[in-house]
């Protein structure tokens, strides 16, 4: 007897389609140790331990700030930094640049915590689809933004004093709309704080093996790969902990063996 059933084929996606999401990659890097830090010192902002605390951090966020770009913007939340961006229909290279940068900043942080006697950093890179989405803006209503206007219109203030005080202005609510419904950053904070009973443990650099179409470009070395899941929240993929990445001659639309955004996303 025949067998009727038609076999299902993927839909398919051209370059220059448009959707409400994009297909992005987001790290999360995190401070070993930094919370036994302050566990140890009471909490005590004034404590002989939280002034050591106080000094990783800053150097922290003093290089997550000198490796930060148009292209690699970041967001610092104390001991932990995210950074994100949205990947190319068009070729590989954005996707190279990213992880090339993710390196160099996981390296740096890495080098200097260890310098001090520190355990080091702990990175996570992951992909996924992340809704688009708007910053909040200024809250027009807010007082002092119509007391500059005010004056501005009534010529009080010059077009210099109201953009300086405009600019002074504190938000009381604001968002980073590329962190909003992003899942590459809930994946790669999951995995990250997932640690060592996730398998991810130690101060290494863990990369999502979904980025490449071969397991071992010729311009990058992995570890071990490690399957990973948290079922709770019905996440599982594999992670490969990264040990160099060179700097691969590539034509204009990137490496070989690197992903652009249309094959991550299919």
């Amino acid at each position: 007897m025949a067998d009727n059933k038609q076999t299902k084929r993927a839909p398919v996606v051209r370059k220059s389609m448009s959707f409400p999401f994009q297909t992005s990659v987001a790290c999360w890097i995190d401070l070993l140790g930094y919370g036994s830090m302050i566990a140890n010192a009471n909490f005590n902002p004034l404590h002989p331990n939280s002034k050591l605390a106080l000094k990783r951090l800053r150097a922290f966020h003093e290089i997550v700030a000198r490796h930060s770009a148009r292209t690699f913007p970041t967001l610092v939340m104390n001991d932990g930094a995210v950074a994100y961006r949205d990947l190319s229909f068009r070729g590989s290279s954005v996707t190279y640049d990213f992880l090339a940068r993710a390196w160099s900043l996981f390296q740096s942080i890495q080098t200097k915590d260890h310098g001090d006697g520190f355990p080091g950093p702990r990175l996570v890179l992951a992909s996924g689809f992340r809704m688009r989405g708007r910053r909040a803006g200024m809250d027009r209503t807010n007082r002092q933004f119509q007391s500059v206007l005010k004056r501005f219109e009534d010529g009080k203030i010059g077009a210099e004093q109201a953009i300086t005080e405009a600019g002074a202005i504190r938000q009381s609510f604001d968002i980073v709309p590329q962190l909003q419904a992003n899942f590459a950053f809930t994946k790669a904070y999951v995995a990250e704080t997932s640690g060592k009973a996730g398998r991810l443990g130690g101060s290494n650099f863990f990369v999502e093996m979904n980025l490449f179409d071969s397991p071992d470009p010729d311009w990058i070395t992995f570890g071990p790969a490690i399957s990973w899941s948290f079922p709770s929240l019905n996440l599982a993929t594999t992670f490969s902990p990264v040990n160099s990445i060179g700097a691969p001659r590539y034509a204009q639309h990137g490496p070989k063996g690197i992903r652009d955004g249309l094959q991550v996303a299919q």
